[in-house]
């Protein structure tokens, strides 16, 4: 019992546990429709084209999170501008769109002389989270778990057919543009405990081993994120414990869920299907 509540007498750890905990149940939610529609990399992109965002919004004082979202959103306008008036693939256009971005984001630092923490960016800094954090991110977690309960249904229809629900009359465009500030917003909450670069695997993995477990939609958002909130805890107290890096930490224990699911799952797992042969 000692182990456990040890790390729970300092501030930072409890601020540490309760964001952790929020971008746990947040990531799975919106990344089971990326892993459903197999845009997991349309994550990645939006995730490092942020950067210029938030360097102009640090150069102007403005909130982080307006310059971000508009980073983020003026990339997917653009893969989506790519991959309808051209005959470029939708993945050539995404990767090409997220190097392109977090390199303009990279060259702005050094032009408009920021001083801006990109470690912190990239890898996040889980241990350095105020109450105030705690706060912004149980309002962005809050209100996208509602929207995505309020739409559930037009989300699910698109996902699974985006041709008959167009036909249908549902405003795809709407909705796909829906989804994108909603994983724009997710990564911004998420970029302070694990940092843009772990965030994709977030979003993807504990859905993943979701993925691997059940067969519903909202069966696959509810597991991924009890698996992430799981992880996540397990992660920061290896990470209090052995002094590792935590957003790090977190997502190799979201890894090595994911292996054990891949390998024990019931009707996808390596390992039942070579018992049955």
């Amino acid at each position: 019992m000692e182990i456990i509540l040890q790390p729970l007498q300092y501030e930072f750890m409890r601020n540490a546990m309760m964001a952790g905990i929020l971008t746990a149940v947040l990531c799975p939610v919106v990344g089971s429709y990326l892993i459903v529609q197999r845009m997991t990399l349309l994550g990645d992109v939006m995730a490092h084209s942020v950067l210029p965002g938030i360097v102009v919004a640090f150069f102007l004082r403005l909130e982080v999170l307006t310059g971000a979202l508009v980073s983020g959103l003026a990339s997917a306008g653009l893969i989506a501008w790519v991959r309808t008036q051209t005959k470029v693939k939708e993945d050539a256009a995404m990767a090409t769109i997220f190097h392109s971005f977090f390199s303009l984001g990279v060259v702005l630092i050094t032009v408009l002389k920021i001083r801006i923490n990109l470690e912190s960016f990239l890898f996040g800094d889980l241990l350095g989270i105020t109450q105030a954090d705690v706060m912004r991110t149980a309002l962005i977690t809050l209100i996208i778990l509602l929207l995505v309960k309020l739409f559930y249904k037009e989300l699910l229809f698109y996902t699974f057919d985006p041709i008959g629900a167009e036909a249908m009359g549902l405003p795809v465009k709407k909705v796909y543009l829906a989804l994108i500030t909603g994983i724009t917003v997710t990564i911004i909450a998420s970029m302070q405990t694990i940092g843009v670069v772990l965030v994709v695997a977030m979003l993807a993995t504990p859905a993943l081993s979701a993925y691997l477990l059940v067969k519903e939609l909202h069966q696959m958002m509810i597991l991924g994120s009890v698996i992430a909130v799981f992880d996540t805890i397990l992660g920061l107290y290896l990470s209090y414990y052995f002094s590792l890096p935590s957003g790090a930490t977190i997502v190799l224990v979201n890894f090595a869920v994911f292996l054990t699911s891949l390998l024990f799952s019931p009707t996808q797992g390596m390992l039942f299907s070579y018992l049955q042969k």
